[in-house]
């Protein structure tokens, strides 16, 4: 049978429960998501992605670590990140170095945050990071906002290729989200269903255009709960016109694909209907997700996660849902390669102190 591991669970608290153990050991888990919630300290987060790599060594241990407000874990020594926004303002300022040099320091800077992000989460036993975002900044979006480098394309590819080299030198993969845009909207998909009414003509030259310019850059990509009624009625991360004719064949981005978080409000509803968890990650996977993501559901009883596995197994076993080599070859390729360095270590490495140095 074909191994496709395609869910990333989260669990409930600082330490594993005998039901996390056996949800991570469920063959169609490939990963698990940590929250804020999740974290006291660095010796118990340690021991935390110790224990979830004791159940199996192959689970992808993730995080929404960018900087800014978007930050789980912000004590006992972790570096205190600034938004992709500041990188995107010290890019501008070339007032006394001459023109560029704003540039010069800025990818220089968003290196460095890639660099300090990745060896401390790499030091914590945390495998991967969701960032950067690549959406635009129009000033619109209360949930994109700062989390953004700039308004111009071109500027934010410089500066997400950066922090993405940055992330390399620490060993860790990177996820350019939310395709094809994020940024245009108003609407929070975490508790709507944004509409972007833009000609795909208008996203491609625009929002959409950091994705073909990274193609070799990007190890993973997350689509936006956004519905683009001009190009398909269902939402990116839904849709096999986005996820395969675009991203896939015209852009021609080879990566893992992973779905947001299938509880939020933009992934519930399809084609109008209020649709069951493991029918959205169905819908998710035949559009050409790689993996799915379900957070925060193993709070209470965690009943909810259970249906999820046992839904898609039951798929699996009535031939609804075909598991893929190349999906779980993509999940596998964003495991770090090389051993992490332990913090102690970390705080004396003359790289890493002058990353410090460097950050604006």
């Amino acid at each position: 049978m074909i191994e496709h591991a395609p869910l990333i669970l989260d669990v409930a608290g600082t330490t594993l429960t005998d039901a996390d153990r056996r949800r991570l050991a469920h063959p169609l888990t490939g990963g698990v998501i940590l929250f804020a919630r999740n974290w006291e300290h660095r010796a118990q987060l340690l021991e935390l992605t110790a224990a979830i790599k004791a159940v199996r060594d192959d689970l992808l241990i993730c995080v929404d670590h960018e900087g800014g407000r978007v930050q789980r874990f912000r004590t006992d020594g972790f570096t205190h990140l600034p938004p992709m926004r500041a990188f995107g303002e010290l890019w501008m300022q070339d007032a006394e170095g001459g023109p560029g040099s704003g540039a010069l320091r800025a990818t220089n800077a968003a290196t460095a945050a890639g660099y300090v992000l990745g060896t401390e989460l790499r030091a914590c036993g945390v495998d991967f990071s969701f960032t950067p975002v690549l959406d635009l900044d129009w000033g619109e979006s209360g949930v994109i906002g700062d989390r953004s480098f700039h308004r111009d394309p071109r500027v934010v590819a410089l500066l997400a290729k950066s922090l993405m080299h940055g992330l390399l030198q620490a060993g860790m993969a990177n996820c350019g989200k939310h395709f094809p845009g994020h940024g245009f909207v108003k609407a929070d998909s975490h508790t709507d269903v944004p509409v972007d009414r833009r000609s795909l003509k208008a996203i491609l030259a625009d929002d959409a255009a950091p994705y073909p310019w990274l193609s070799t850059t990007l190890t993973s990509v997350m689509p936006a709960h956004v519905i683009y009624p001009k190009v398909d009625s269902r939402p990116a991360g839904f849709s096999q016109r986005w996820l395969q004719d675009i991203l896939r064949r015209q852009m021609r981005f080879d990566g893992a694909i992973f779905s947001d978080d299938l509880s939020m409000e933009g992934a519930r509803r399809l084609d109008g209907q209020v649709i069951s968890y493991t029918d959205a990650a169905l819908a998710a996977l035949q559009a050409g997700c790689d993996l799915v993501l379900l957070c925060n559901q193993s709070l209470g009883d965690g009943r909810a996660v259970d249906e999820l596995l046992n839904g898609l197994e039951q798929a699996q076993a009535q031939g609804r849902w075909q598991p893929s080599v190349d999906s779980e070859s993509r999940r596998l390729a964003l495991l770090p390669e090389t051993l992490p360095q332990p913090w102690d270590e970390l705080m004396l490495q003359p790289a890493y102190m002058h990353a410090l140095d460097l950050l604006p």
